[in-house]
């Protein structure tokens, strides 16, 4: 590793990878320090139980552009989920068994009622800052809005149980303006929206993509590089990893998740409004499952209550006489979803008589380089945290699918992310400083 470079990328998601790509296609020196083995983030797409599995985030969608212009940009097709053929949801009282379009039909009512307004709010859906009406409404809580529905009981827990799952967290602290933020990048379908969230996937996994991203980009790549501190100087900054190596930059981009921002010291000290929002943190702190049932099964999707420990499934594939399933639940710590027993207890409230035969998945909100799964924010985030998160401190930058304008808790807007931080710096700084080596 060289000790001088123009630009320093902490992180090697698809934020870090388009922020390097875009800064290296404009002849800047990038380095970028990641301290996993491996490119990709919050997405990984890994071989498990006989197939390759995506572990983290996996959906895109044609009304996310930043993600739709890359997958055109490198020739990257779509891979869609199965159509299910039959479903299950739990209406309060019993497990109600019946065809995909009336767990649709009971949710389309009241989240028309919920989201109508989303546009009112977000009329430009990429600049939420700039909306007023937004700023009333973001101490209101999502819980709080669906409690005042004039729904059925049975409407009303599907729809907490659904936006639990959107949120991967408890939607007590959610805020309102999340939720009509997601719809309003749909042009205020809740249902197209639903579709882009587990409907399409990326042809050969979301590393196709990563991969394509960053062999297109002439970067020095350094894994197993934990950063642990950056240091604003005169003319630039220098970051300093775990072992005590220091490098320094220009610019830095760091694009480390908000849960995991605590591990980096900033000199000089951050803003109360930045630092106070990595102490609040966000709420996508739930899980994601992985297992295979007994026999090739009609693909199904199932819906449970809230607080289940698994509130979601949706099978994906048919390998070797097994089905596979993805699962969700709010509460990481709720459910060890590589514990067969636990899982299969979680399976048999949805899909009863259904026999768990493997199981897989990752702790994100163990991982210390996440700490969380998906962003979704808390109530006052937009207000009183994006903009801080947002703002540059010095030549210090920062990106990332937390801090996103549009699709936050997407590919889309971590790609989003790198390339708003790599035009900033490409803005600032028309020329290279480091000279190559």
């Amino acid at each position: 590793m060289d000790t001088e470079y123009d630009v320093i990328v902490v992180g090697a998601g698809f934020a870090g990878l388009t922020a390097a790509r875009e800064l290296a296609h404009a002849g800047r020196r990038v380095a970028i320090l990641e301290g996993r083995d491996r490119i990709g983030g919050r997405t990984w797409l890994a071989p498990r139980m006989g197939l390759n599995l995506e572990l983290g985030g996996t959906w895109v969608h044609w009304t996310q552009p930043y993600v739709w212009a890359e997958l055109h940009r490198y020739g990257i097709g779509l891979a869609p989920s199965p159509t299910p053929e039959r479903a299950s949801w739990w209406n309060g009282r019993e497990l109600v068994h019946g065809e995909p379009d009336e767990l649709i039909a009971l949710l389309d009512a009241p989240n028309e009622l919920l989201t109508t307004r989303s546009r009112e709010v977000f009329p430009q859906p990429f600049a939420p800052l700039a909306s007023t009406a937004a700023a009333d409404l973001d101490e209101e809580t999502l819980a709080a809005h669906i409690a005042a529905l004039p729904i059925t009981d049975e409407q009303r827990t599907a729809l907490e149980s659904f936006w639990t799952l959107n949120f991967n967290g408890r939607i007590e602290d959610a805020a309102f303006t999340q939720a009509l933020r997601w719809v309003a990048l749909t042009n205020g379908d809740w249902k197209v929206n639903f579709e882009a969230c587990a409907t399409y996937k990326i042809q050969g996994g979301t590393k196709a993509l990563a991969d394509a991203i960053a062999a297109d980009a002439d970067v020095d790549v350094f894994f197993g590089t934990d950063v642990r501190d950056i240091r604003s100087e005169s003319g630039g900054a220098l970051v300093t990893d775990a072992t005590g190596r220091e490098i320094r930059a220009t610019d830095v981009i760091v694009t480390v998740p908000l849960h995991a921002l605590h591990r980096i010291a900033f000199s000089p000290a951050p803003p109360a409004a930045r630092t106070d929002a990595v102490a609040r943190g966000q709420l996508g702190l739930g899980t994601k499952a992985w297992f295979t049932i007994e026999g090739v099964q009609p693909h199904f999707v199932a819906l449970g209550a809230a607080d289940w420990p698994l509130n979601f499934l949706q099978s994906e594939y048919h390998h070797d006489g097994k089905t596979y399933v993805i699962g969700f639940g709010a509460d990481a710590h709720a459910i060890d979803v590589t514990d067969r027993d636990a899982v299969q207890d979680a399976v048999s409230r949805l899909v009863p008589g259904a026999r768990v035969v493997e199981t897989t998945g990752h702790a994100w909100v163990d991982d210390e380089f996440a700490g969380e799964t998906w962003p979704m924010h808390r109530t006052g985030f937009l207000t009183e945290s994006l903009a801080a998160l947002q703002q540059p401190a010095g030549r210090v930058h920062f990106a990332g699918s937390d801090i996103a304008d549009g699709w936050g808790g997407f590919i889309d807007g971590a790609i989003e992310s790198g390339m708003t931080a790599a035009r900033r710096i490409l803005a600032a700084s028309p020329q290279p400083v480091a000279a190559r080596v």
